[in-house]
């Protein structure tokens, strides 16, 4: 599938964009009173910021090109 260089800079943007509300989230949930309570929480936006910077690396990779 071919997409436009302005088609992956607006993905990238729009990656970074979730990325930070992401990390913040996290940094949210990890400075509540019984973070156990949000382990799972956590987990899952760790997972979810670990995909998005891969699906990062590969558009960036693409653009270079």
């Amino acid at each position: 599938m071919e997409f436009s260089k302005d088609d992956l800079i607006e993905a990238k943007r729009q990656i970074d964009s979730t990325l930070h509300k992401l990390r913040e989230t996290i940094k949210t949930l990890e400075s509540k009173e019984n973070v156990e309570r949000y382990k799972s929480q956590i987990t899952l936006a760790k997972r979810r910021v670990r995909a998005f910077e891969i699906a990062n690396c590969f558009i960036e990779n693409e653009i270079e090109k």
